[in-house]
């Protein structure tokens, strides 16, 4: 765990955020008292195939469009 005070976050507050995302506890004090804990903003990660039923393609999402017959000869 990383306790720094509040001028030494404003100096390196990339550097605190960096450790924070790789899973350290970063504490900011103001005055000797804790003030803010830094952590990561969890994202659910997708799961494969939770679209399903969601997406759909037609049958002929793939077939050639008459618009671009010209340029396929």
């Amino acid at each position: 765990m990383q306790h720094v005070n509040l001028d030494e976050a404003r100096e390196n507050l990339s550097v605190l955020i960096e450790a924070a995302l790789m899973g350290e506890e970063v504490v900011i004090t103001k005055d000797g008292q804790t003030a803010v804990r830094l952590t990561p903003v969890s994202q659910p990660k997708p799961q494969f195939g939770s679209a399903k039923g969601i997406v759909t393609f037609a049958d002929d999402f793939d077939a050639p469009l008459e618009d671009f017959e010209p340029y396929t000869k």
